[in-house]
Parts: C-alpha cells; structure tokens; sequence
C-alpha cells in the first residue's frame, strides 16, 4: 500500500513513523509520502490561500498548488508502472478502474467506519487532501477526477481545523487491517465493530486490584464458558452503549443462548406469521382481501415508542417497568 499526504503541515504527520504503523513501514507493507503543499507555490510567502469568490467568511485553498502537487502523485504513482508492464499485452477482461483513489476529508462526505477500512485496506495507491481553512477550491476536486477517484470521506458529524487528524486516523484503520500489520491477526476478529458488536471488557494482572476482582469466569480456564461470557458482555454492551448496531445486527447469526440472553434484557424477536395474523384481526380486510394480506409478512418497522417485539432484521429494547 502507497499512502502520499498533500499538506500545508506535514511535521504534523509524523507519528505515523513509529509504532506499528513505523513496522509496517519497515516490513515493505506501506510506503508513506508526506508531501508539502507550500512547495507548489511560487510567490515568496508560499501562499496556498485566497478570498471566496462571491465574499463570504474565511480563506479558500487555491487551485493551482493542488494541482502541481497532485501532477507530481499521479507521476510517482505505482498503478502507473503496472499499466506500463501490461502495455502490449493482450487483454483478458475488461480492465478495473485503476486511477488512484484521492480521499478528501471532509464534513460533507461519507462517514468513516470500519467497513469501509476493510474496502480501503485492499487499494493499492491512496492519496489523502486534508484541507484547511473553507476547503480546496471545487475546481479541483472536478480536474481530479480525470485521474483519481475522488472520494470526499467525513469521521463525523462534527468539524475540525483541518484534515490531517482524520487522514491519521483513517491511515491507522486501514494499515492494521493489511495482512502483516498486526503482530497477531487474530486480536481483529474479536474487536469492535468486527463482526457488527461491540468488544467485550479486558483484564490483566493482577488478579485484584485496589479491591476489584477479575469476573472469576476468566481465571477458571473453561473455554467454553469463557467464549460464552464474552460473547454475553458483547452483546450488552453493544445493547447499552450502542443499540443502533444491535438493530442492524443479521437476526440469523442470533443463536439460542443469545436470544434468551437478550430476551432476559426485554428484547425479542418477532414471529412473522404471527405478526400477519395479529395486523390481520386488528385490521381486517374486505373479504375478497384478507385471506391473501394475512399469508404476507409484517414488513414494517415497529413503533419503538409502544412495540417490545422485533421484525425479522430488527432487534428492539423492551423499556424497564
């Protein structure tokens, strides 16, 4: 994986050198690219910035330092040197987009999440703008797209300085889902958001501390006790913490003992045909009509507000009396 970052403060960037992500660099797994934007200017106050057209408050980047600089990324770019090695060569299918992918943080784009670091982890080349100030003049963002796929990406509903805490962030997402990039690849398969919960509560030594145990459970050495508690503390914290997963959470991965787990909790899973046949008796249909609506399944989503039953992809919490 080639990381390059286009920025006005590249020192800012720097702890992506150490750690695991400064092995990952060391093993061959990614190769990272700082690049100052303040290099593409020509006036001596390397000015990257100006006033908005049509007034307005604040700064906009300039178009023509983006566009040098990314000129230079795209020239650079491996998926470049792999076009060249198949030149000549006669096709076999019709051909993937292989422009580099030009991320630009961005409130107004698609939110982050660990689905989408998975998708991103197999890329080969990804480009990141940060911008500061109002943004990077439009115009550029629209040239780009003639030699990157342009994908504005947001961490969330909020704003921040600049883009580079979020081009950190998203760098270290994707990196540790490179295979390699973790010293044990296993420790991915039980975290949160892998899987659609979140991850169950840790310990370690010691035993006690300041006169609080390890749930006696963890020192038993049953395993199969053990995979069962975790899963149970999944499951409730995701339930306390985090509903809206729970909701989206596939019902047929749902086992039994997770069922009546949830179940003591106050939520349930609704029974298809039972749900048609109570919609039907409540309201009934004319006669020609009814036969046919009650062999149909409930497909809409129940009223939080006065249901404590779950549709078939849905889970619910029941409120506490």
């Amino acid at each position: 994986m080639r990381y390059d970052v286009v920025t006005i403060f590249p020192e800012y960037l720097e702890p992506l050198k150490l750690s695991l992500l400064g092995k990952a660099r060391e093993k061959g797994l990614v190769d990272l690219h700082l690049r100052d934007l303040r290099e593409y200017t020509f006036d001596r106050h390397r000015t990257v910035d100006d006033t908005p057209y049509g007034g307005g408050a604040g700064m906009v980047m300039k178009a023509e330092p983006w566009g040098l600089a990314l000129d230079e990324v795209l020239a650079a770019s491996p998926l470049n040197a792999s076009e060249d090695s198949t030149e000549g060569a006669e096709p076999v299918e019709p051909a993937a987009d292989t422009r580099p992918l030009l991320i630009v943080p961005s409130p107004a784009g698609a939110v982050f999440d660990q689905a989408m670091a998975y998708e991103l982890a197999e890329e080969k080349h990804i480009v990141f703008a940060p911008a500061r100030y109002e943004g990077i003049d439009e115009r550029v963002l629209d040239w780009a797209q003639e030699s990157f796929r342009v994908m504005p990406v947001s961490l969330g509903d909020y704003v921040l300085y600049g883009g580079e805490v979020a081009v950190m962030a998203m760098i270290e997402a994707i990196t540790r889902l490179i295979p390699g990039a973790m010293g044990n690849p296993a420790s991915l398969e039980e975290e949160s958001h892998t899987g659609g919960l979140l991850e169950y509560p840790v310990y370690t030594k010691p035993a006690v501390w300041r006169e609080r145990e390890v749930p006696e459970v963890l020192l038993s050495g049953n395993h199969g006790a053990i995979a069962r508690w975790r899963r149970d503390r999944q499951i409730e914290r995701t339930l306390e913490r985090r509903p809206d997963l729970l909701e989206a959470y596939p019902v047929e991965q749902w086992d039994k003992k997770d069922r009546r787990f949830l179940a003591e909790r106050g939520v349930h899973f609704a029974n298809p045909a039972k749900a048609a046949q109570k919609k039907a008796k409540k309201n009934p249909a004319p006669q020609a009509d009814s036969a046919a609506q009650a062999a149909q399944p409930d497909t809409a989503q129940p009223d939080i507000a006065q249901s404590n039953t779950v549709q078939p992809n849905t889970v619910q919490t029941q409120p506490e009396s």
